[in-house]
């Protein structure tokens, strides 16, 4: 029988074990010592989790070690799901630069070459499975293809690819910029008809995307659009709704202001993000129509930080705005977790270094969430909100082996989350005793 995490040494030959011919052990066993399963919110001391292949095989009571099973000694640690995180965009990262020469002096090909390093520190973080809600169709397909294959390391992936938004709205990457200034795909997400809409979201299920994000209101970061102010019209936001539900494909509104925000839910939007300035009247609508909120409270604070203490680095406008719209982000989770709705875990990462996505869990708490209800919305609501319950979101037989540990209790101090000390998807340990594991990449 093989040990991992009672030494150095043990570790030592545990990884050894890990990727050698037996690497991917057909059979393994978690010896948890305190689990969150996200199928019920009551801890669980002293659980095995019996791993066959990628799958989680069983759940039980006290420590067994079944003849011929690989044990990781996690006995000491508090084991959850693989977090997700519902708003992310990969193909991306805030470095402090310009955003205005950089968004005509980078290209797709940049993006996908950092893209690989942002996935993998992204896993390594805790986070086993994202949805990307904004990014280069080609570059987000190509990269969830990649980490299907196991040539490169990242979380599972649903991607929307580029949002869909009108002539000036917040996905208009010619806002702020020259009139005469033109790129090759700058006006493909662009919806000012219901035919619009419709062309827009067959063409991007052809092309690889599992859902479909909208920009209903205007936004922060972008030049010269308002966030109160509903810039898509009703009959745009329906088609798109409406074609993509009959492709089997959810949609995600970005939505601040009041109207937007109530409009794509009585319109039938599976996700509100952000929701700002949302009101008592959203969250009854949000309740009946059984919409998520993902807040994104890790991206409000990051852009508030920078609009005080550095607004040279966003574009202009953006500073006021961030001042404007960040403070009652806060109240709106308060308030609509209150009312009972339903909450979906969601950064917004790419303002943030990619792989610190469990900083919103801090963020989640000051707002007023439960630690337990913060965790269950990364991985039971997430997994709903995603569409594949069935799959990720909990550790239960039939699920995939997505399983993540902290040294202390998260549920004492949810700041536990940050220092993910073992990663696993599909069966495959990235990360143990909080030591990154290396492992050959770059064939299939």
């Amino acid at each position: 029988m093989r040990y991992f995490g009672r030494s150095l040494a043990v570790f030592a030959f545990g990884t050894a074990a890990l990727l050698g011919t037996s690497a991917l052990a057909s059979d393994m066993v978690i010896h948890a010592g305190k689990l969150i399963d996200g199928v019920t919110k009551t801890t669980q001391s002293n659980v095995s989790i019996l791993i066959h292949n990628d799958r989680i095989s069983g759940v039980q009571s006290g420590f067994v070690s079944p003849k011929g099973f690989t044990v990781i000694d996690l006995s000491k640690q508090t084991v959850l799901p693989g977090l997700i995180d519902c708003h992310v965009h990969v193909s991306g990262q805030f470095d402090g630069g310009n955003p205005i020469a950089e968004s005509v002096t980078e290209t797709e090909d940049d993006s996908a070459v950092r893209s690989t390093a942002y996935v993998r520190n992204t896993l390594l973080g805790g986070f086993t499975s994202v949805r990307d809600v904004g990014g280069p169709i080609g570059v987000v397909v190509a990269l969830k293809k990649a980490i299907n294959l196991g040539i490169i390391e990242g979380p599972r992936m649903w991607v929307a690819g580029p949002p869909l938004g009108p002539t000036g709205g917040h996905s208009d990457a010619r806002n702020g910029l020259d009139p005469d200034l033109s790129r090759p795909g700058w006006d493909d997400n662009i919806v000012n008809s219901p035919e619009d809409g419709r062309r827009i979201v067959r063409k991007l299920h052809q092309e690889g995307a599992d859902l479909i994000k909208i920009m209903p209101s205007g936004g922060v970061l972008s030049i010269g659009d308002d966030p109160n102010l509903q810039l898509m019209a009703d009959d745009e936001i329906k088609s798109v709704i409406d074609t993509a539900h009959s492709l089997n494909m959810k949609v995600a509104a970005h939505a601040h202001g009041l109207k937007a925000i109530n409009a794509a839910v009585r319109l039938g939007v599976d996700s509100i993000e952000h929701g700002s300035f949302a009101d008592s009247s959203s969250y009854q609508l949000m309740k009946q129509h059984g919409t998520y909120l993902v807040p994104t409270m890790l991206i409000a604070q990051a852009v508030l930080d920078v609009a005080i203490h550095h607004p040279e680095q966003l574009n202009p406008s953006s500073a006021a705005k961030a001042k404007r719209v960040v403070p009652v982000m806060k109240k709106n989770l308060h308030d609509a977790y209150v009312a009972g709705v339903k909450i979906a875990f969601g950064t917004d990462q790419g303002l943030v270094p990619h792989g610190e996505n469990a900083r919103e869990f801090a963020l989640m708490v000051d707002a007023g969430l439960t630690p337990i209800d913060a965790i269950w919305a990364a991985t039971h609501n997430a997994a709903d909100l995603i569409g594949d319950s069935q799959d990720i979101g909990s550790v239960q037989k039939g699920r995939y082996a997505d399983i993540v540990a902290v040294n202390g209790d998260p549920l004492a101090d949810v700041h536990q989350l940050e220092h993910v000390a073992f990663v696993m998807k599909g069966g495959t340990v990235y990360k143990l005793n909080g030591k990154i594991i290396p492992r050959q990449t770059g064939t299939k």
